[in-house]
């Protein structure tokens, strides 16, 4: 097994009276995660939001009906929570009223479940979100050599543990996530009657990745208003496809101060949406994808970590940037991601100048994995 970095942070926090929810997209492990947790516990209950019989125990839940239904039961796992009614409700009643019950949930779109969660169980959970495996993980697992040398097919074809599992198979299960995303999940959340319409947002995504994003011209681009393209791009965060980046900006009146980026969590996901797996050596787009690639893994690292980083990147209105910069108990970083090295790199002279006590630092493939490896990684054992 792939160990996961987030196992540590689980085991953390068993036994401390609260629900643990791990969040994360569909396919990432989350199953396999929690079958590991919970290898050699006794008394454990598994349920599914997809089966009509725990559909039903959650219905109309009462304190009497769940002592019943878990009597003896010392571990409650539920899967895809989200397809539950009252599901708030039923684990509320659960954590309050059976406290020896240790309670982990997995959702596969936060969108769903935390509007069920967030009023019921306010006070009363852990989150954590479960990625696609990590550049760490996978070096961990074998070598930090062996991971490198598979780091232009990563670029490529990303990190779902399918894909790493049976590279064999790697375009046909990215096309198969995407599928059952856009035309099976998506149809099943409210407020979303077209999922080409998504599909297009998506593809135009995909070809702006590591440019400045305009609403407008994306509502111009796929035909939907702009309340509805912010609406779906949220989902799809939410969902765990892609995330937004915003500008920083502090000092300067030429800082561009509302100005988004938007990245894709798995690299292979986004080359499936565009149908395209050539090779890096002969793309156009390899910069972009680089930089896709340093700053989800970089996401990882930080979440994998506990470690709470404000994320941005820099603009000003004369086209100065600053690819990625941090903010982290006070300290600021700014990171530039290139992929080329045959010039040599230079940092805005008038961020510098503006923020003098930021760390600057550039990234290449000569030293990317500083940048997003674990050095003081757990033992496996």
């Amino acid at each position: 097994m792939i160990r996961r970095d987030v196992l540590k942070l689980l085991k953390n926090d068993l036994g401390k009276q609260k629900a643990l929810i791990i969040m994360g997209a569909r396919q990432v492990g989350k199953t396999t995660l929690l079958q590991a947790l919970s290898a050699n516990w006794e008394n454990t209950l598994w349920l599914t939001g997809d089966e009509l019989e725990t559909q039903k125990m959650f219905e109309n839940p009462t304190i009497a009906r769940l002592k019943t239904e878990l009597a003896g039961v010392k571990c409650l796992i539920v899967d895809e929570a989200q397809r539950l009614p009252n599901v708030g409700l039923g684990l509320k009643l659960i954590t309050d009223h059976l406290q020896h019950i240790q309670l982990l949930v997995t959702g596969s779109s936060a969108f769903e479940l935390s509007n069920h969660l967030n009023e019921s169980l306010m006070g009363r959970t852990f989150e954590y979100k479960l990625y696609p495996l990590s550049f760490t993980e996978m070096a961990n697992y074998h070598t930090l050599r062996e991971e490198k040398q598979l780091m232009f097919y990563r670029l490529i074809y990303g990190y779902y543990p399918d894909v790493v599992l049976h590279p064999e198979d790697n375009k046909k299960v990215l096309q198969n996530l995407i599928q059952n995303f856009l035309y099976k999940d998506m149809l099943l959340l409210e407020g979303v009657k077209k999922p080409d319409k998504i599909v297009k947002l998506l593809q135009a995504l995909a070809f702006q990745l590591g440019s400045q994003v305009s609403y407008n011209e994306l509502s111009n681009l796929v035909g939907i208003n702009i309340a509805t393209v912010e609406k779906y791009i949220t989902m799809l965060e939410q969902s765990f496809v892609l995330f937004r980046l915003n500008s920083f900006s502090r000092n300067l009146r030429s800082e561009l101060s509302k100005s988004r980026k938007i990245y894709f969590y798995d690299n292979g996901i986004r080359n499936a949406l565009i149908s395209n797996f050539s090779p890096v050596e002969v793309r156009t787009d390899t910069g972009a994808l680089w930089e896709n690639f340093l700053i989800a893994e970089r996401l990882k690292l930080l979440h994998n970590n506990e470690r709470w980083a404000h994320r941005f990147f820099w603009r000003t209105t004369e086209q100065q940037e600053v690819d990625y910069i941090e903010e982290e108990d006070g300290i600021l970083r700014a990171f530039e991601l290139k992929w080329s090295t045959i010039k040599k790199a230079k940092v805005s002279k008038t961020f510098s100048k503006a923020y003098p006590n930021a760390t600057i630092s550039i990234i290449t493939p000569e030293n990317y994995e500083s940048f997003i490896i674990n050095h003081n990684p757990l033992p496996l054992s």
